[in-house]
């Protein structure tokens, strides 16, 4: 009998304090979720709004079916951005100066740290780490945090942006600081004409990675999580571009002009970036997306999804405009206009030569853009996918936002034709390769971003 009470009494004081926590909420008992505030999101800059859909994928044409074209499939896409044009030279030069920038003020900071110097010291001083000698400005987490790991956790021992940092030899604020920027040259033993030259091998950008094509769940042991540990790895790129393809890959032309200034020069800044490998492209996404959310939380916004390499099926439904019709992005089969003139950078017939025809690349906004405002997605410079290239089968290509995850294969599928192309490889469907490791004169990029479910446009 007294059990009996104790449990009445239970069941009593349990229901007075649930009807308190009722009466505090507007719920009414019900689970209706959290609500947030709606919010716009932003168009990310330069970037057109694809809108999901479904399209057949592949070619016809099984004339050429060695080449790897697929079969012909419907299949069905999710919402992304992509660039409207391919990434220029005045674009990747922002990335390759912040990457210098960045690793010269480190270097600065650990001399810094070295001398026993810190802020308030002149000349190289001024370069200290922020959140090494001010503890006193530091947050209770970064407290805890350098406390419990020490000065090796992210975040606790940012460089100096604030501080004026300059490349002219003239305006160096002391001998240490000099030290440190003579190790960006080259031997003045090596220099052309007496003229200082940057040693481009010390622009190395670090991010951390996951492999994508590992699993995080072992699902041949039921319940059975894998330690995500073994599939994160610091990436180290080396990102300046390979201006020496212009030689390479033409060893029997006179490309030399093309080799001493097209990346650098600024009547190239809005021409598309060459000499960029697969690796520093995907860098080039990842940066990107650093510094667009190091902007949004600066500022208590949230940050956006990640910029990425195309899907080679994104790229396709991309390249189509909206239309299912035509083998070429404009939307017809024919590779000239009614006057005659090419509607696309490529390498035409000797014979059929015409004024309008560039010789090397042309600036991203040339030609005529496609049905989604889309320039140069054929023509121009091929692009890097983030598909590995695979001979594929139709049977086994999923209809879902199709992806081969085999991130072992060194071998990235290509898109689009290029400057030096026949007219074969401007076609949609065409496809072809090369290695994640070699950059080519007549390859670049352009990115993507995926869009929420709760699409705003």
């Amino acid at each position: 009998m007294r059990a009996h009470r104790v449990f009445l009494i239970m069941v009593i004081v349990g229901l007075f304090l649930s009807c308190g926590l009722f009466n505090r909420s507007n719920q009414r008992g019900e689970v209706t979720g959290i609500r947030s505030q709606k919010i716009k999101l932003e168009r990310p800059f330069g970037m057109t709004y694809i809108k999901g859909g479904s399209f057949n994928i592949g070619t016809a044409d099984y004339g050429m079916i060695e080449l790897g074209d697929f079969n012909p499939r419907t299949v069905s896409v999710s919402s992304f951005f992509i660039d409207q044009t391919e990434i220029t030279n005045g674009q990747y030069m922002q990335f390759v100066r912040w990457v210098r920038d960045s690793v010269a003020r480190d270097m600065l900071a650990r001399q810094v740290q070295e001398l026993g110097a810190d802020s308030q010291s002149d000349g190289i001083g001024q370069f200290a780490y922020q959140n090494f000698s001010d503890t006193e400005s530091l947050t209770e987490y970064q407290q805890y945090m350098i406390e419990q790991y020490g000065q090796d956790f992210p975040g606790s021992s940012q460089i100096n942006w604030d501080a004026p940092l300059t490349w002219d030899f003239n305006a160096y604020p002391d001998q240490y600081y000099a030290q440190v920027m003579d190790s960006f040259y080259i031997h003045p033993s090596k220099w052309i004409k007496g003229v200082p030259k940057l040693d481009v091998k010390k622009f190395k950008y670090r991010y951390i990675s996951s492999q994508q094509d590992q699993p995080s769940v072992d699902t041949n042991v039921p319940n059975s999580f894998l330690n995500y540990e073994p599939f994160i790895s610091e990436k180290v790129i080396e990102i300046y571009p390979d201006t020496t393809v212009w030689v390479k890959d033409f060893f029997y032309s006179y490309n030399d002009p093309m080799h001493n200034n097209y990346f650098w020069h600024p009547a190239y800044t809005d021409y598309p970036v060459v000499g960029v490998n697969w690796h520093q492209a995907n860098a080039f996404c990842i940066w990107r997306t650093q510094i667009k959310n190091s902007y949004n939380l600066s500022r208590g916004e949230l940050t956006v999804p990640q910029f990425r390499l195309p899907t080679e099926v994104e790229w396709e439904f991309a390249a189509r405009g909206g239309s299912q019709n035509g083998i070429y992005p404009w939307g017809s089969n024919e590779l000239t206009n009614r006057r005659n003139q090419f509607l696309a950078n490529f390498k035409p017939d000797r014979g059929d030569y015409k004024a309008d025809q560039v010789l090397y690349t042309a600036p991203v906004k040339s030609y005529l853009p496609n049905g989604y405002n889309l320039y140069n997605m054929a023509g121009n410079v091929a692009e890097w996918t983030s598909t590995p290239y695979v001979w594929n089968n139709a049977e086994y290509i999923p209809s879902l936002n199709p992806n081969i995850n085999e991130m072992k294969d060194d071998r990235k599928v290509i898109k689009g034709g290029s400057w030096k192309d026949v007219g074969y490889y401007l076609r949609i469907s065409s496809r072809d390769f090369e290695y994640a490791q070699s950059a080519r004169s007549f390859i670049g990029f352009r990115t993507v971003q995926d869009v929420p479910q709760n699409e705003p446009f």
